[in-house]
């Protein structure tokens, strides 16, 4: 949490660096921004223009979930790409560290998962449109044509490993039938292959849509140069209310993981392994649910709506344990 006099010096450096776009023009206040999960979020404007502002909390360190500048390098790399992505406008490197991008207008909604109202086939439409964007995201060659550094790359062991840890840091009430999953993934772990570009949370929400189009992809703060299947696995796991027991409700129409990993695909093969990594992003899911269940219950961030997920972590755990056991 900011303090006023740092909010209001924020302010400042923001309307210095984008007062040479805007001559004359009022600038507003700097708005905090509910909902943001990396570094503080801000909203100003600057006449008409509305921006959105990402900065380091002041006092913290520019690593890991803080590190707003690595976010906007991803930004510019994908600037003018077939990737929609918001406008970097300004950065100032000095500390706290910052940047203003575009604010671009639009809907993040997780179907299965988010209160709405949006209709059906409107939320079919945005799901089939965005596989087509997964897709151009991981053949943009950015990789190879100046991306920036990011952490060493996790092939697929390195990621089991990860999520192993964070799992076994959950409650063994909260995780029945994990050590054998753990196992069975362990047993078959993948070759990797070459690695892309790859976001780390691609799905719906984190998808800024205007009517039945993708308008920006959002909230990069975890983007790697990584394996593929393992975005194309998150994504498709949010293609099914049944996989959220008490938290996902039903959309009718709504492309199934088949439907959605033929648009991906676009008449190329199957990449090898999915299924695995289709387990790994439930092990990934439950990890996540039950880190969070725990920081709740141990007091660390009330969240009362926590509570609902112990069935969802099961069922993850549960199809995870299946869908690897048939894999020779």
């Amino acid at each position: 949490m900011s303090t006023t006099t740092e909010v209001t010096e924020l302010a400042a450096r923001v309307r210095a660096h984008l007062a040479d776009r805007h001559p004359g023009e009022p600038f507003g206040d700097l708005r905090t921004l509910p909902g943001g999960h990396s570094g503080l979020t801000y909203a100003i404007t600057a006449g008409t223009t509305s921006y959105v502002v990402k900065a380091v909390p002041p006092g913290q360190r520019p690593v890991g979930r803080n590190d707003v500048l690595r976010q906007a390098r991803i930004l510019r790399v994908l600037a003018g790409s077939p990737v929609p992505v918001p406008r970097v406008s300004a950065v100032d490197e000095r500390e706290p560290a910052w940047f203003a991008m575009e604010f671009v207008a639009g809907e993040a909604v997780e179907p299965v998962l988010d209160e709405h109202r949006i209709h059906p086939r409107l939320c079919r439409t945005r799901m089939l449109a965005l596989a087509d964007v997964l897709r151009d995201l991981h053949g943009t060659g950015a990789v190879t044509s100046g991306a920036p550094a990011s952490e060493p790359l996790l092939e697929p062991d390195g990621e089991l490993a990860r999520w192993a840890r964070t799992m076994r840091a959950v409650p063994s009430e909260l995780r029945y039938g994990a050590e054998e999953l753990l196992d069975l993934l362990a047993a078959r772990v993948p070759t990797a292959v070459p690695p892309v570009l790859t976001h780390g949370d691609f799905r719906l929400g984190n998808v800024l849509c205007r009517g039945e189009r993708p308008a920006a992809v959002i909230d990069w703060e975890i983007w790697t140069q990584g394996d593929p299947r393992g975005d194309l696995a998150w994504f498709l796991l949010f293609a099914d209310h049944r996989n959220f027991p008490r938290l996902g409700r039903p959309v009718p129409g709504l492309p199934g993981e088949g439907e959605l990993l033929a648009a991906y695909l676009d008449g190329r093969p199957e990449p090898p392994d999915l299924d695995w990594f289709r387990a790994l992003a439930r092990t990934k899911m439950a990890a996540i649910m039950g880190h969070n269940l725990r920081r709740h219950r141990e007091g660390k961030h009330h969240d009362p709506d926590q509570e609902r997920l112990p069935p969802t972590i099961a069922a993850m755990i549960r199809s995870a344990r299946d869908i690897v056991a048939r894999r020779p």
